[in-house]
């Protein structure tokens, strides 16, 4: 492998793990080191010159870093990219265009016409040969739901998966065929597989369906409604708190980096004389990046509770079951029980969830209140560290 195609695969790694959106579940690092290791078994089966193997291994880096810049036209993204990484490194204009061409033979209505298109073309389609297939096929769905407002039900999905594997998706070379066409049948015939038994589940459903009567029906639809409620609340209010933890996390590491670096190679110098205009400048940079440790750790410490809960506790619908921290210490004999009671009790199971609600929104609050604060000492500190650094030097040159 040329040290070019190694600063490309740096180059696409970095790009796609800082600035592509979480939303792609499927379009991103992991997908683009498949294609880059589908390509080298290809181009290896191929037996391709080592000319045409540096511009497929270019190309398979590259072919979907234009997604950092957002869904629409990605290829004509992805070739810009290339063709100002590649120009920067004073590659060849001709193989440029080679490179430039391969990535847009990735569009899904492209017919490739040159090997290198085919083989890229195969390799990035190759998780329909490979065991992981469903997988990899329901990132697919969730991100065409994120993010182009595409939603499928089972049924939609299968039917859409069933007809891409059976009517528009070949593999172009032989060699692609030979490893991977095998198990695409598997895959599909388990798709075929999962409908048949999908539709017939749904018969019954609908049968079940016809037996209820308009009263029943009419009572349930708001009890869905509000379970579905509570679902998305639930959903949305952990995706913020992990979002939290992810920025403490993140200042927490940065912190611990810097306070390494002035232990290592700012203190051992302070035993000078000469040096002793750095002391205050020091201090105040350690005393930040302490305080932002500090207020990380707080941002992220969880609360300890007693995990305990009594039978009147119960009886008085004064316990939340469906926080782990009331019941962490209880026996399963008496957590059973008192989950038969709450279910049993239709005000007391939805008073339990919109506790769990406000309570989560309450440790919510405070984390991002703490992680404010902590982005506000940091950014501060930081700029009075600078500021005490250049009034230290100063003050050193005129003496």
């Amino acid at each position: 492998m040329s040290d070019l195609v190694i600063e490309a695969e740096k180059f696409a790694t970095k790009l796609l793990n800082e600035k592509l959106d979480t939303s792609f579940l499927y379009h991103n690092l992991t997908h683009t080191q498949r294609v880059a290791e589908k390509t080298t078994e290809l181009a290896t089966l191929c037996e391709l010159s080592e000319g045409d193997k540096e511009i497929l291994f270019l190309s398979s880096w590259l072919h979907d870093t234009g997604y950092t810049e957002g869904i629409e036209n990605h290829e004509e993204k992805s070739v810009g990219i290339a063709r100002e990484f590649l120009n920067s490194k004073k590659y060849a204009a001709d193989n440029i265009e080679a490179v430039c061409q391969l990535i847009m033979a990735t569009k899904m209505e492209y017919e490739p016409k040159t090997q290198l298109e085919k083989i890229i073309r195969d390799a990035d389609c190759s998780h329909i040969g490979s065991k992981s297939y469903m997988e990899v096929s329901e990132l697919l769905r969730k991100e065409w739901e994120l993010l182009c407002n595409k939603t499928y039900t089972e049924i939609e999905w299968l039917d859409e998966n069933i007809n891409f594997l059976s009517t528009k998706h070949k593999f172009h070379t032989p060699e692609a065929a030979s490893i991977w066409d095998k198990r695409k049948g598997k895959n599909l015939s388990e798709l075929l597989k999962t409908k048949k038994k999908l539709d017939a589940d749904n018969k019954k459903l609908s049968q079940k369906k016809e037996e209820l009567t308009f009263k029943k029906n009419k009572v349930e639809m708001p009890e869905r409604g509000i379970e579905t409620m509570f679902r998305v609340t639930l959903k949305n209010h952990m995706y913020l708190s992990n979002i939290a933890d992810t920025k403490a996390n993140i200042l927490l590491s940065v912190n611990a980096i810097i306070v390494s670096l002035v232990l290592a190679n700012l203190i051992p110098k302070l035993d000078n004389p000469s040096n002793k205009y750095l002391i205050i400048p020091t201090i105040i940079f350690v005393l930040v990046t302490v305080a932002s440790i500090i207020l990380s750790v707080l941002a992220t410490r969880p609360n300890v509770t007693s995990g305990k809960f009594t039978k009147e506790d119960v009886a008085n619908k004064k316990v939340n079951l469906l926080f782990f921290g009331n019941f962490h210490k209880m026996s399963l004999k008496d957590f059973e029980w008192a989950m038969s009671e709450m279910m049993q009790d239709r005000e007391y199971l939805y008073s339990s969830m919109k506790k769990d609600l406000y309570f989560l929104g309450l440790v919510l609050d405070k984390k991002y209140k703490i992680l404010r604060l902590t982005y506000s000492v940091f950014m501060v500190g930081i700029i009075v560290s600078v500021i005490a650094f250049a009034i230290a030097f100063q003050s050193s040159g005129i003496r």
